[in-house]
């Protein structure tokens, strides 16, 4: 398994957000949906319209079978209402449509988001634009979980809002830890 990492550099996820922008409006939301909310990928891609309508969102998440209740912040929610304007989607429209249909039995033609698989490829394209390495659809949950600890350094919080088991667990996910590890060896030396 490949190991990601956050995009630590702010100036690096605005040129991947410019760049999104221009590509595809939903390729855009996708990015600014990952980094604001921390959601895993497999709990953003098959939100419907009606699941982000209200101020929070609320999911059982696919991995852990937890629920969670996340309010949407503004940033987000100006992202969200102008793509749903823009798209004109209806309350039942997935928010990340493939341009593909279901070819599963009983559904075909239907509908359908697009795969973590086509998340991972528009993540990629974007990133290869700036030479960004090491980025995967795990990037935006850890970029999400790497800015929030950096403005509000509540390790607790941060782990309660990606439901991490210790501190140590969220550190280490988010960088923090090879970060601190590498400063000091650049600073080190006999």
């Amino acid at each position: 398994m490949k190991i990601v990492q956050p995009i630590r550099d702010l100036d690096q996820i605005e040129m991947m957000k410019d760049y999104l922008r221009d590509w595809n409006p939903r390729n855009y939301l996708l990015f600014i949906f990952g980094l604001n909310s921390g959601l895993r990928i497999s709990d953003i891609l098959p939100l419907k319209v009606k699941d982000v309508q209200d101020t929070h969102i609320v999911i059982t998440e696919q991995k852990t079978g937890k629920a969670k209740n996340f309010l949407i912040n503004k940033t987000l929610r100006r992202e969200i209402d102008s793509y749903i304007n823009l798209k004109h989607l209806k309350p039942y429209d997935y928010l990340f449509e493939s341009r593909k249909r279901s070819h599963v039995k009983g559904k075909e033609g239907q509908k359908q988001p697009i795969s973590k698989e086509q998340a991972w490829k528009i993540l990629n394209k974007a990133a290869e634009q700036f030479g960004i390495h090491h980025i995967g659809t795990h990037s935006m949950r850890k970029s999400f979980g790497y800015h929030m600890y950096k403005q509000t350094q509540d390790v607790a919080g941060l782990m309660e809002l990606l439901n991490h088991s210790s501190p140590d667990i969220t550190l280490r996910y988010i960088g923090i830890n090879q970060e601190e590890q590498d400063e000091k060896m650049a600073n080190f030396g006999l």
